[in-house]
């Protein structure tokens, strides 16, 4: 019999599968992708320390590891529903149905869309598509291209399109509208970027950053940002330019934008088109939770967490009995954050079966640990509170855990 089902083979999904089968259970994995790997799979940046991160050696060593174990991982298995009878999860996919007394969500994250008039002309896809293209399936995406949206993401996957040798012209801002929100404000993008700076390739632009984390210098820096943007590794950054229209007859030839000021409105007679073969529109990441949802799972709305997230505790527990969760569907972080969390998760389901064991209990204990130590190292936050949103689930949770008198791992 199967004790745990992981849904998603990403690096939460395969941590979590390894930690749980290390201590002595039955492990299925499912992931609908065509191979094991999650995000990793498009990953490929240089840390702060000068090492270079590497998504698919990483992923390669977590399937490897998994394999070798005995886990059963099926890919190409899409999961469509999942709902618990009496003390057993039924999980139905495409192929087959499954039953475990426990699931492991971790399904990831997908990209907010941002419809721009011509994004369904050949040639216009997400910066995540264009990574898992450039990354996984070496295709090269076009010639020359532009990015609309200014976000960690797009800055990230712009440096593994550069590395690939793929020219990516300028990054542009979407136009402003409620589905944009802040990413067409100048002023609040330039906010969440200065959260990278670190990461900024020159010390010019590095000294330029810090200081702009002054408000009144950062206005002031916005009012006299270049309308020709400043050049990012042979991109340019335009803060000031937002996209209207993608233009082209059979495929993309080029972006149609317009001047902004620092709060997203357009500045009339300030329109100009630029040339590209290809356009990579970021709008982001949210958590991909509707299996949650699905099988009755609480939910509640934190931004700092990237959106609506399933209520869950520190040690990856939702209110559904067996039910747990880890990785980016608890909220929008690195893919080491996510190891750490799936590694949490699968102590937890073994603490659960092995009725709190000790030996047990001291490594979850370690694991949790390194959720925190591996998160205050991390050079990237995709979002800016991030400590905040956690410090709010975890203050529902407990309220949770007193009105429903559980007990909680």
């Amino acid at each position: 019999m199967i004790d745990v089902i992981v849904i998603g083979a990403g690096p939460a999904g395969l941590a979590g599968a390894i930690a749980a089968n290390k201590n002595g259970l039955s492990v299925m994995v499912l992931d609908e992708f065509i191979k094991p790997g999650g995000r990793l799979l498009g990953q490929l940046h240089q840390e702060p320390s000068g090492e270079w991160w590497n998504g698919i050696e990483e992923s390669k060593r977590l399937h490897e590891e998994a394999i070798n174990l005995g886990i059963d991982i099926r890919s190409n298995v899409s999961v469509f529903n999942i709902c618990q009878e009496d003390s057993l999860w039924d999980v139905y996919t495409d192929a087959s149905t499954f039953q475990a007394p426990f699931i492991l969500l971790a399904t990831g994250a997908a990209e907010y869309p941002i419809p721009i008039p011509g994004w369904t002309l050949p040639g216009v896809m997400s910066i995540g598509a264009a990574q898992v293209m450039t990354n996984v399936h070496r295709v090269q995406v076009g010639k020359r291209g532009i990015i609309i949206g200014a976000n960690i993401l797009s800055f990230a996957i712009l440096n593994e399109l550069q590395l690939a040798g793929i020219h990516v012209d300028r990054i542009v801002l979407p136009e402003k509208s409620p589905l944009s929100k802040d990413a067409a404000v100048p002023e609040e993008v330039m906010k969440s970027l200065l959260n990278v700076a670190h990461l900024a390739p020159s010390p010019f632009l590095r000294a330029g950053s810090r200081m702009m984390k002054n408000v009144g210098i950062r206005k002031i820096g916005l009012r006299l940002f270049p309308k020709s943007g400043v050049n990012v590794n042979g991109t340019s950054l335009q803060l000031r330019k937002a996209a209207v229209e993608i233009v082209g007859k059979e495929q993309v030839e080029g972006v149609r934008v317009v001047d902004i000021d620092a709060q997203g409105n357009k500045i009339s007679d300030s329109e100009i088109e630029y040339d590209a073969d290809f356009v990579c529109i970021a709008g982001g990441l949210y958590p991909l939770a509707e299996l949650a949802a699905v099988a009755g799972c609480p939910f509640e709305y934190i931004p700092a967490l990237g959106g609506h997230v399933p209520i869950h505790s520190e040690a990856m527990e939702t209110p559904l009995q067996g039910l747990f969760v880890a990785g980016n569907i608890t909220g929008i972080e690195s893919g080491k954050i996510a190891m750490a969390q799936g590694t949490v998760a699968g102590l937890s389901i073994a603490n659960k079966v092995e009725k709190e064991s000790k030996t047990i209990t001291k490594k979850l204990s370690q694991a949790l640990q390194q959720v925190q130590t591996v998160r205050q190292a991390s050079s990237i936050q995709f979002n800016l509170d991030i400590n905040s949103g956690r410090n709010k689930m975890k203050s529902l949770w407990a309220a949770f855990d007193v009105n429903n008198s559980k007990n909680i791992v």
